[in-house]
């Protein structure tokens, strides 16, 4: 807990078993909330999840990366979140930044927080690939253009948001694919959030999950179609649903009651 709000951290998981404890294991004792969204894996990420303490749900097939945060997100409101931090299991942020990037949270001066490889020149000594790289700097380049801020990165995928964010966006619009992430940065910032970011760390090695080239391409393609469909529903020529108040919310109910009938 910080500053009296309960802090939740929610892991997106897909055959992380190798390196789950010590992502878990290194997490700091302001987290009130563990939460793991297991996406069908064929490994033993499940168990190994539930023997270490933390909430662990599982989906029953693959249903891809974004559904996963949409789980993890609904999951992490309904067990009472006030600041949610969404960490990899992979170990390839450190979980030692969560009470600072809560902290940014709960003072109330962001709403939402970004881990930046990109802020303090980590990224290349810590392994990302230079084609990743070079994408990372003209995608954000490109989207600090037409979304109007200016963000050392929108590709990370360690951040923090307040609740308020995640009861605000209309998540369940979003893709299931790796593009959620970059759609939830462009959503924040048509709802006028406040975004901050701090320097992170990054490691790639083999156990830590990385898209590979043509999953990359899409990805890519995905970020400037998010940035067209942005421009265009501020501009007021297209009303698309990842930006408009009425969009389906994970916050929404999403399990029906049986009535029983005279």
């Amino acid at each position: 807990m910080i500053d009296g709000k309960r802090v939740a951290v929610v892991m997106p998981a897909y055959n992380a078993e190798r390196t789950l404890e010590q992502t878990v294991r290194e997490l700091p004792d302001s987290v009130d909330i563990k939460i793991l969204v297991d996406d069908s894996s064929k490994d033993n990420t499940a168990e190994l999840s539930e023997k270490l303490g933390v909430q662990t749900f599982i989906h029953d097939s693959n249903y891809g990366y974004g559904r996963n945060q949409q789980t993890c997100y609904r999951e992490a409101l309904a067990a009472g979140a006030d600041i949610v931090v969404m960490v990899h299991p992979d170990y390839q942020y450190t979980p030692l930044l969560v009470s600072a990037m809560a902290g940014m949270v709960a003072s109330g001066v962001y709403d939402v927080v970004l881990a930046s490889r990109i802020l303090g020149g980590g990224a290349l000594k810590g392994g990302m690939p230079l084609y990743k790289y070079i994408a990372n700097r003209a995608l954000t380049a490109f989207q600090n253009l037409f979304l109007g801020v200016k963000l050392s990165e929108y590709h990370t995928g360690f951040r923090a948001f307040s609740r308020d964010v995640l009861q605000t966006l209309p998540l369940l619009e979003n893709s299931d694919d790796f593009v959620f992430d970059n759609q939830m940065v462009a959503q924040s910032v048509m709802f006028g959030f406040c975004i901050g970011e701090i320097s992170c760390p990054t490691k790639y090695f083999k156990e830590a999950s990385s898209i590979n080239f043509s999953r990359s391409v899409k990805y890519g393609l995905g970020v400037l179609k998010t940035t067209a469909g942005f421009v265009m529903h501020k501009a007021g020529m297209v009303r698309s649903p990842l930006y408009d108040t009425t969009g389906r919310k994970v916050s929404l109910k999403y399990y029906s009651q049986l009535t029983h009938r005279p």
